[in-house]
């Protein structure tokens, strides 16, 4: 005789279809223990004739749930609870920020058709100038307009990835004795590699925007004029609290740097996203390093940055890659080629935008945080909290199988009390995430 299910059934109260109400009912009573591992779920045609639903939306909430590691099926005797497992056999990665797969094998397969019959060999029989090939050049200047910003391809430079680029600007723009000025909770990977560099980092403030113009004012009174000095900063969908400046706030951050002669180190790794303002490159192009990459446009896959550089520096530039050559795959750069003549660029970006909307809306739904910090274009969202609280939290998550970014590899300053958590939408499958946020949730109600 088969033991009766402890589950009342019901249907989570959210704005999805009937599938994916189940799966979050179940998976919420789950992980909140009001199911305990080993409690038997009801039988497939009991809860679709109970739901008033059909037997395929329960069929395919369950393989769902299974996918997960929340349930196990036994044949011929159920679906049973299996929490436990779920945390010790499977890690959900929050913790990069990666743009959702929108990609597929026919667009990749057509392009590749499409360019073995037009590539230039010369570009795999040569090596690269340091700076790139200039028809390779060309073409990431026409992807820079698209952003609005109008570079001139002897401007720029090409490196293996937005990374890279990063760390030739730091060089450029401060030198080994160099102070840079940046957000005080900023890009953990651009913190790695200026802590690598052994560079003089120092936090600003930042509000809703981003960076706080006076703050920044403040800070550069008392900073000597020796050596090199600049500012590192995300005006477009800030990584980790998503902040964008408005026209205003930009201009502001312009006029400050003018006037105290500094250099301006921009991120713009996540304009694509959200287009709808210049970079701040576009109104000071000569104090400018603007960095770039197609990585979180397109694809990880597609490892290809861009540096655009203020007038006069190329020479410096092409000094400095004399012996760490950084120049892109050829084959990556007759891709990009072939998408913005065909128009993959402009459609994958509008699909982009349109599944980070989809996950900013499922964050905000599950998680339900009166503070929680999302923007609908971001592939993350962030969840202000006190640094020990947040490297709590992280520890806890790992412990249930997800890992998060850790606190202090976001924070300038590591004893910095205000800090958070990034949650990173984009990387898992949807099915993954909304179980992974699931779990999160039930986390923050039990340590409320």
């Amino acid at each position: 005789m088969l033991l009766q299910s402890p589950w009342t059934p019901h249907l989570a109260n959210i704005e999805a279809n009937a599938a994916e109400r189940l799966v979050f009912a179940l998976a919420d009573d789950i992980i909140e223990g009001r199911l305990a591992g080993g409690d038997r779920l009801p039988a497939h045609r009991d809860l679709a004739w109970k739901l008033g639903v059909g037997l395929g939306t329960v069929t395919k909430a369950y393989a769902v749930l299974e996918r997960r590691g929340l349930t196990r099926s036994v044949k011929g005797r159920g679906t049973f609870v299996a929490l436990q497992e779920a945390h010790n056999d499977r890690q959900i990665d929050l913790s990069s920020n990666a743009p959702p797969a929108t990609l597929n094998a026919h667009i990749l397969a057509k392009t590749l058709t499409g360019i073995a019959r037009r590539i230039d060999a010369d570009h795999f029989n040569l090596y690269a100038p340091p700076a790139g090939h200039v028809e390779h050049r060309r073409v990431l200047a026409r992807w820079l307009e698209t952003l609005g910003l109008p570079v001139d391809p002897s401007h720029l430079v090409l490196t293996s990835g937005a990374r890279q680029a990063l760390a030739l600007a730091f060089d450029l723009a401060c030198g080994p004795d160099g102070l840079l000025l940046t957000e005080r909770i900023t890009y953990p990977g651009a913190l790695a590699l200026l802590r690598r560099k052994g560079c003089r980092v120092q936090g600003v403030e930042i509000d809703a925007e981003g960076m706080v113009p006076d703050a920044l004012a403040e800070a550069l009174k008392g900073v000597e004029p020796h050596g090199g000095r600049a500012i590192y900063l995300t005006p477009t969908l800030h990584n980790p609290t998503t902040a964008t400046m408005g026209m205003a706030r930009r201009q502001a951050i312009v006029d400050i740097c003018r006037r105290a002669g500094v250099s301006i180190i921009e991120d713009g790794v996540y304009a694509a996203s959200d287009p709808d303002f210049y970079p701040l490159a576009a109104l000071a192009p000569d104090i400018s390093f603007h960095v770039n990459g197609l990585s979180k446009s397109l694809g990880p896959g597609l490892q290809i940055g861009v540096l655009a550089l203020p007038a006069g520096r190329k020479d410096a530039a092409e000094r400095l890659l004399q012996d760490v050559p950084m120049a892109p795959s050829a084959l990556s750069c007759a891709v990009v080629e072939d998408w913005l003549t065909t128009g993959v660029i402009s459609s994958t970006q509008r699909d982009l935008r349109h599944e980070a909307r989809r996950r900013s809306s499922l964050a905000v739904s599950l998680l339900g945080a009166s503070e929680l910090v999302s923007h609908p274009d971001a592939y993350n969202v962030w969840l202000p909290m006190e640094r020990e609280a947040a490297n709590h939290f992280t520890s806890i998550a790992a412990a249930n199988g997800i890992r998060l970014t850790p606190p202090d590899t976001m924070m300038v300053d590591r004893q910095d009390q205000a800090s958070g958590i990034r949650l990173c939408l984009g990387g898992p499958a949807f099915d993954d995430l909304t179980g992974a946020l699931t779990t999160l949730a039930g986390l923050l109600r039990r340590l409320a």
